[in-house]
């Protein structure tokens, strides 16, 4: 699981799961290290949020050391869901994150989070903004809302393919 800090990642893992497994806060930038959550067949990564602006350079860098560690050099990962708040353009570091993950063949899913939080016709358009803002093809995204239970089971899917 990778993603910008304060995109929803612990929520979206505690929605997957079915229980709370993972510390949500109302203050970003939490998740400081990697944090793995194991399951009868697969382990679960759960990677620091990228681009927090309140972390130090220096641990933003150890950040980004890490992120890049597993998505480029780590074995076992057998698939990324990336997570983008589909209410906002797509920042410089997720366009580097974009360039990370292609260069590393990863399968990606994107995971558009927090859609709860717009009306049904500004979330359809969100979506192709975002489809279209970072180059991919719409059925490598999946509208999500850890709140609501939308997209859940088609992100559970998708995962469980990356997983086989």
């Amino acid at each position: 699981m990778l993603g910008r800090s304060n995109v929803g990642k612990s929520s979206l893992i505690n929605a997957l799961v079915g229980r709370r497994i993972a510390r949500t806060s109302a203050t970003p930038g939490k998740t400081q290290y990697l944090n793995a959550f194991r399951f009868p067949t697969f382990h679960l990564l759960d990677l620091p949020g990228y681009g927090y602006a309140r972390a130090s350079l220096v641990e933003r860098r150890r950040y980004r050391r890490l992120i890049d560690a597993v998505i480029q050099q780590r074995a076992g990962v057998a698939g990324v869901v990336w997570l983008i708040d589909i209410r906002h353009p797509p920042s410089k570091d997720d366009m580097e994150m974009r360039r990370l993950l292609a260069a590393a063949a990863r399968p990606t899913v994107i995971a558009l989070t927090k859609a709860d939080k717009l009306p049904r016709g500004q979330r359809l358009k969100a979506e192709r903004d975002r489809v279209a803002e970072l180059g991919v093809a719409p059925d490598d995204v999946v509208v999500t809302s850890s709140s609501q239970g939308l997209g859940l089971p088609e992100l559970t899917r998708r995962i469980e393919r990356f997983v086989g």
